[in-house]
């Protein structure tokens, strides 16, 4: 039985107040029932756990359903809430922002809506950014653009400080959009408000189109970002078979994880190497990168290579561990040392053309394609009716292909990872046709 996971989410205290959504109890009537407190989810779909369980005569690990509940722990009408957006830029954060306003406007006929500025900074009043009043009015249109409409910043604050300027302000639930960084944020700021026995709701909605969140599905604006990646592919392509022995790098983000890099790869089958953080590498040396690459060269006369950011890290000497204002270790770019490795490579063996292209910060800052946004606004509305219940400390988002509520805690112990030896991993090789071990 896996037991490592607690997916018990914590709860403010009783509910004592009847939603305002006209929904039923009655199964068959073709109006959208209540989600009930027992409402479960099974965690590990696979038949050995299963199978275990039955063995052990115990329930299998399960999630809890997301959804509107009948009973609410806030009166709807009388909750201020709060949005604010940390961490690097993604698709679908103004989608999520606008979701949010118009479920807590529209649904629970909530008044007050305030936009913290510039992420956590804005909780913090030395910073002088001003809190703003959201309504529908203003948010109606931001789903169109990228970015984010309230502004964002890398970094903590003073935990104790951000808990203050929520008090001061009445704040009854805070949403909180972004990564592992900007989750372990308001996880910490639940903690401070469960010591001083504040009842706020704090919600995390996972954004970061590294795809890194760990137990869940998929965080938004991931599919947007491959999406937008794929066609640059295609145009590198062509430069790459435009010129005799062309090769064509192209850097896409991929911190830790290689899944922008590899998804990207497969929705646009040109490309012919993908390196990624998961996976160990050599340049030089039999069945070395370099050497596979000339192989490709001879065959073909031409070579796409996609690569994460966070790959080949290790080929760095005398590297320095420097990190950003949200405790990432900023690499140094693996995309110019291929080329100059490349090129240098092939300077005495036969004329090489080499694209270097990084359409990094070109594709997180895209508007959500259709799918993200329809992802977004249902994270959205499931975050909102899980803080109306007084849920707090968990994340909304989707595991096993549904929605569900997940404690913050669990989903940041680690970063997700591809897996090497994993089916998606092995599609990549075939599509790409590169060797499973380079050196």
């Amino acid at each position: 039985m896996n037991s490592k996971y607690k997916f018990d989410i914590e709860s403010l205290g009783a509910t004592k107040f009847k939603s305002p959504l006209k929904l039923s109890e009655v199964k068959g009537d073709k109006i959208f029932d209540f989600i009930g407190e027992s409402d479960k989810l099974v965690f590990d779909l696979s038949m050995s756990e299963y199978e275990q369980c039955l063995k052990d005569g115990i329930a299998p690990l399960s999630l809890e359903k997301a959804g509107p509940r009948q009973n609410l722990y806030f009166d709807s009408r009388n909750v201020t809430a709060a949005i604010v957006t940390c961490g690097g830029l993604c698709p679908g954060i103004n989608n999520v922002i606008r979701g949010l306003v118009m479920a807590l406007h529209y649904f629970y006929d909530v008044k007050r809506i305030i936009g913290v500025p510039y992420g956590y900074e804005g909780l913090n009043p030395d910073k002088g950014h001003e809190l703003v009043e959201l309504t529908p009015e203003k948010v109606k249109d931001i789903h169109q653009f990228g970015g984010t409409y309230l502004g964002s910043s890398r970094g903590g604050q003073d935990v104790s400080i951000m808990v203050d300027t929520l008090e001061e302000n009445k704040v009854d639930m805070l949403f909180a959009i972004g990564g592992d960084g900007t989750l372990k944020g308001v996880n910490a700021i639940g903690e401070e408000i469960s010591k001083r026995n504040a009842k706020i709701s704090v919600v995390g909605i996972p954004k970061t189109i590294d795809n890194d969140i760990d137990l869940i599905d998929e965080s938004f604006g991931f599919e947007t970002a491959f999406d937008v990646a794929s066609p640059i592919l295609r145009d590198a392509h062509n430069e790459a078979t435009g010129a005799y022995n062309g090769i064509s790098i192209i850097k896409l983000m991929g911190r830790d994880s290689g899944f922008i890099a590899a998804s990207a790869a497969l929705a646009m089958p040109v490309v012919n190497f993908v390196l990624i953080p998961e996976m160990d590498f050599s340049l030089d040396g039999v069945g070395g990168f370099l050497q596979v690459l000339e192989q490709r060269l001879h065959q073909k006369k031409h070579a796409v290579i996609v690569v994460a950011e966070g790959a080949g890290q290790q080929l760095f000497k005398d590297r320095k561990i420097v990190k950003d204002a949200s405790g990432n270790v900023q690499h140094e770019d693996i995309g110019l040392l291929l080329k100059e490795k490349i090129a240098e490579y092939f300077k005495e063996r036969s004329p090489v053309t080499i694209k270097y292209i990084d359409p990094s910060y070109i594709v997180r800052c895209a508007p959500a394609n259709s799918s993200d946004s329809v992802f977004c606004s249902r994270l959205a509305y499931h975050a909102v009716h899980g803080a109306m219940a007084g849920k707090t400390k968990f994340v909304a988002s989707r595991v096993n292909n549904r929605y569900v509520y997940v404690p913050i805690s669990e989903v940041t112990k680690k970063r997700k990872k591809i897996d090497l030896e994993g089916e998606f991993w092995f599609s990549v090789l075939q599509s790409t046709g590169q060797p499973f071990s380079l050196g």
